[in-house]
């Protein structure tokens, strides 16, 4: 349960997800995925759809494909790959609105590639499920940073401290990457409507004011205090660690989905194939 300090809300992980090992993915030998996130759980995820770990070693099979109805959240955590817009580095991100409709395209460089991406699915409020598809790259090395002794939080979306990204959203949502060292530690506000959860990818963190402790190989979910008014976390380094923030407002719609569409109803999906098979769909442009 989350504590009161004055008119701020302490919060803490609600529960740890130990996740599955990585399994055989959709693009060929080369590719093996961890479910972070599955759209089953929508109910308890909102705004956030689906989170894939992917993970290449060699050449993935695959293409360009299409999608509508949302937006995906594209960060290279290790290598790097070629998109729409060009190429992504380590580090680098691309938030991209599929919204009436776009047909993507995503590969690696060379024959023999390893790299490490994350995907994330976010739905877009009902009143904008159909905006007009853009993207926007996001380069690590471009991004605001949030600097304290031991702590670097550079961010992707939102804000932290006196930090502010320029990313445009139409769900508001904070995705920060934080980086500390052993006993290092940072508070980060969020407000308290928001829905959000914690991905270490490398070492190990201790959260809230009961110092839970999060590794690799699970996600940590933020428990949900009443909406309105500000929240905070706080995020130890128990061993230098580097660990994704993700929070949004939940839209509380219920969502139909089915392969690489989202919609509000059964025939929003339909639609969405017709518009596809029609040749309406094209490349996303610069937002």
């Amino acid at each position: 349960m989350s504590t009161q300090r004055g008119e701020v809300v302490e919060r803490r992980l609600d529960r740890i997800i130990n996740l599955p090992e990585p399994t055989q993915g959709q693009f060929g030998p080369a590719h093996t995925v961890v479910p972070v996130i599955s759209p089953e759980d929508y109910a308890r995820s909102d705004p956030f759809i689906l989170l894939m770990d992917d993970r290449i070693d060699g050449k993935p099979m695959g293409g360009p494909h299409p999608h509508a109805g949302f937006e995906t959240v594209t960060v290279v955590v290790k290598g790097g790959m070629t998109h729409d817009s060009g190429r992504l580095g380590e580090g680098d991100a691309q938030w991209m609105t599929a919204g009436r409709g776009v047909i993507h395209g995503e590969g690696l460089e060379g024959d023999l590639a390893q790299a490490r991406i994350l995907q994330l699915w976010l739905t877009l409020p009902k009143a904008q499920r159909w905006v007009p598809s853009g993207y926007q790259d996001l380069a690590y090395s471009e991004l605001p940073v949030r600097r304290e002794p031991g702590v670097e939080v550079r961010v992707y979306s939102g804000t932290s401290g006196a930090v502010r990204s320029a990313t445009k959203n139409y769900v508001p949502v904070t995705l920060a990457e934080l980086r500390l060292e052993p006993g290092a530690s940072v508070e980060q506000d969020l407000p308290a409507s928001y829905n959000g959860f914690f991905y270490v990818l490398e070492g190990e963190v201790a959260v809230g004011p009961d110092r839970r402790a999060l590794r690799p190989g699970q996600v940590g979910w933020l428990d949900r205090p009443e909406p309105g008014g500000d929240s905070t976390v706080r995020v130890t380094g128990a061993t230098r660690a580097r660990v994704l923030l993700y929070a949004g407002q939940p839209q509380r719609e219920p969502l139909v989905s089915y392969g690489p569409f989202i919609g509000d109803t059964q025939a929003d999906i339909l639609s969405a194939f017709e518009g596809y098979r029609a040749g309406r769909f094209g490349p996303p442009p610069p937002r």
